[in-house]
Order: C-alpha cells, then structure tokens, then sequence
C-alpha cells in the first residue's frame, strides 16, 4: 500500500480555483449576475464618457458660431448704428431753434426715439454730467471755456451725446472743457457771446491732439 510520499510530483502550476458551484455541481447564478453587471457597468462608464466628450464638442462649436455670428451682424448693423447716430444728433441740434416749443418737443422726441432703436442693437448712451473730469477715453473736446483754476480740465457744458456698446465706446460725448483763464485776462475777450472760445489744443488730451478734430500733427 503506497504513501502520499510514493506519489510522483508534477511539474504542473495547479489548477485555478473553479468557480462555486451549488450542491449538484452547477455555477452559482449569483456570480452570473455579479459579473454580468459588472461588464454593463463598464460599457455605462465608458459609452458616458464619450458622450461627454461629444457634447464638449457641440457647445465648443456652438460657440464658435455664435462669435462668428455676432461679428457678423456688427458688421452689417454698422451702417445703421452710423446713420441712427446722425439722425440723434440732428434732431438735437435742431430743437433749440425750433419756432416753437411743439416743434422742439417733437425733435426731442424724435432724438429720444432713436435712442430707445438704437438700444435694441446693443448701443447704450452714457451720461456725461457737467463738472465731471475730462476723459480723453469718453470725451472728445470741441470746445474751451475760461473758468476759475480749480475748474480747470473738467466738463463745461455737453453739445452731443456718447454712446457704448458692451462696455466699448463707439462714439466719444462732444464736451467743453474748462481752462484754467489768468487773472488779468477777460474771461470772455476771445471767446463768443457764451465765453467759449475756439477750440485748440487741450492739456492732458495727448500730445498735438486738436480740440476740434482729436488728430495728432508731426
């Protein structure tokens, strides 16, 4: 009778542990189902991920075309931003020297309403208040007025309305500008029945920039 030591070893790796089986042998269906779900939890994982990705895709080039969109009616309102803008600053100008208070309403009006067409386009006005500081990034002087030296570089008076559009100024307000007068001088001597005196060059708008016009000389 031989021993488990007259037994002759093999060389072979043993066997994978078999799956558990029930009392009569089968696979346990538990396992089935564990690793059936397993295998669906994976292809969820990965069919989300690309999803994921297909969807950063779409808004990248929906963007995109959104920007390209929006440069494209800025290009094609541009006409009608200038000429709205012209009509704004005629209907103003002329309403002071309407013969009658009807027709300077009904220009005021008019200007008022090219303000609200214009607003529907993206193109806002921005206040300008009397005694604000000059800035050269808002406002383009037209015009001096000789006022006392603490005055000096800040708004006069308002002739034409400004106008932004998403935070970008398309049109700079036309303001008049205090000047600093020496005090031996008349405030009105060389100036017109307003004491405004002609425009010229403005200190601190930059060097040779023209009052009137805003261009540089060489």
């Amino acid at each position: 009778m031989s021993s488990d030591r007259d037994r002759p070893v093999s060389d072979e790796a043993p066997a994978e542990e078999a799956a558990p089986v029930t009392g009569d042998g089968a696979p346990d269906p538990l396992d089935e189902v564990r690793a059936a779900l397993a295998g669906l939890a994976d292809r969820v994982a990965r069919d989300h991920e690309r999803a994921a990705h297909r969807e950063a895709i779409i808004d990248r080039l929906h963007e995109e075309n959104q920007r390209l969109r929006r440069g494209e009616l800025a290009a094609m309102l541009e006409p009608v931003r200038a000429m709205l803008l012209r009509v704004h600053d005629r209907a103003r100008q002329a309403a002071p020297h309407s013969a009658d208070d009807d027709g300077a309403a009904l220009l005021n009006a008019l200007a008022d309403d090219v303000v609200d067409a214009l607003a529907r386009i993206g193109v806002t006005r921005f206040d300008v208040e009397p005694g604000a500081p000059y800035d050269a990034a808002r406002h383009r002087p037209v015009a001096t007025e000789p006022v006392p030296p603490d005055r000096a570089g800040s708004v006069v008076a308002v002739r034409a309305d400004g106008f932004e559009q998403g935070g970008r100024v398309v049109r700079k307000a036309e303001v008049c500008v205090g000047k600093a007068a020496p005090e031996d001088a008349d405030p009105g001597g060389d100036g017109d029945a307003s004491g405004h005196t002609a425009p010229e060059r403005l200190r601190g708008g930059g060097p040779g920039e023209n009052m009137k016009t805003g261009t540089r000389y060489r």
